[in-house]
């Protein structure tokens, strides 16, 4: 049984007003950060956002028994990295975008100098918020360790450089499916073994979770290149068709677009499988799989 999606609409309302009310709070710096660096920060991390990431560390958390206090640390240090790495990506010398979340990007509303600085700050603020807000020690130098892991040159920013040398060029399924294992996969996993971690679940949970969170980021990226062919800009909050003029390999240029469906619904529907064990506890979980796959923005 899946819930209702009025009651899950309402869940994750619910939800993501504590991760902004959270976000907010570790964002307000005291005079030691200047004013236009704070102001830059404020304005990538708290533009309107689906905030998936943190969603699924506290969701990871409340199907293991956690508590919301003791995951919303990570919750919003894994959305400061994602934040991070969208500033930076959006720069000249990256994916060279003026359009993010439905606003100017970071460095057309400010200046690229400050916003390579604003992604700067946002790294070290996540580990600062892990390390003093997560308890015991123990466990905030687990966290710290996982989230660097995925956040680092082997994951999210190797998966990155990958991307970026292989425009242009002619790359099979298996060189596509690893860049965005890490590149897109790695962050969305992490977000679920860290709420699992929060939790203090058992290694065979973290387990679960975290290779639901590979299939997830799998399936998203591939929902992610459908939506960059045929969204629209005005709901996607960014330009669209960035792919093709950029000579990216997509999903669709390499399945076609019916195979590509095809194959994000068989990795939500493994995804969705691998969690048969938690009954309706993963409720929450499976409506968000399906969400991947069926939204528009």
């Amino acid at each position: 049984m899946t819930l209702p999606p009025t009651l899950l609409s309402k869940e994750m309302e619910s939800t993501r007003q504590l991760i902004e009310e959270s976000l907010s709070r570790y964002l307000t710096l005291d005079a030691n950060s200047p004013e236009r660096l704070t102001e830059a920060m404020r304005y990538s991390v708290l533009s309107p956002g689906k905030r998936l990431r943190p969603l699924l560390v506290l969701t990871a958390s409340r199907l293991c028994g956690g508590n919301d206090d003791n995951a919303l640390p990570a919750a919003c240090a894994v959305e400061f990295i994602h934040c991070y790495s969208l500033i930076h990506d959006d720069l000249p010398a990256m994916d060279d975008d003026d359009l993010r979340r439905g606003r100017p990007t970071c460095h057309r509303q400010f200046d690229e100098a400050t916003a390579i600085l604003a992604g700067d700050a946002l790294i070290p603020l996540a580990f600062e918020v892990l390390s003093r807000d997560i308890q015991p020690g123990e466990l905030a130098a687990r966290c710290c360790f996982e989230l660097a892991c995925a956040a680092g040159a082997r994951q999210l920013v190797g998966g990155q450089s990958d991307d970026l040398s292989s425009e242009n060029l002619a790359i099979d399924l298996e060189k596509l499916e690893k860049i965005h294992e890490r590149k897109t996969g790695a962050m969305l996993a992490v977000s679920l073994k860290l709420g699992a971690l929060c939790a203090k679940a058992p290694l065979e949970t973290v387990v679960c979770l975290e290779q639901f969170g590979k299939k997830l980021g799998l399936a998203f990226q591939i929902s992610d290149d459908l939506l960059d062919l045929r969204g629209e800009q005005d709901k996607m909050g960014k330009r669209v068709g960035k792919d093709h003029s950029q000579g990216k390999m997509t999903y669709p240029a390499a399945l076609g677009v019916e195979q590509s469906e095809a194959l994000a619904n068989r990795l939500v529907t493994e995804a969705v499988d691998s969690l048969s064990a938690y009954d309706a506890r993963a409720n929450t979980l499976i409506e968000l799989a399906k969400f991947i796959v069926s939204r528009t923005r």
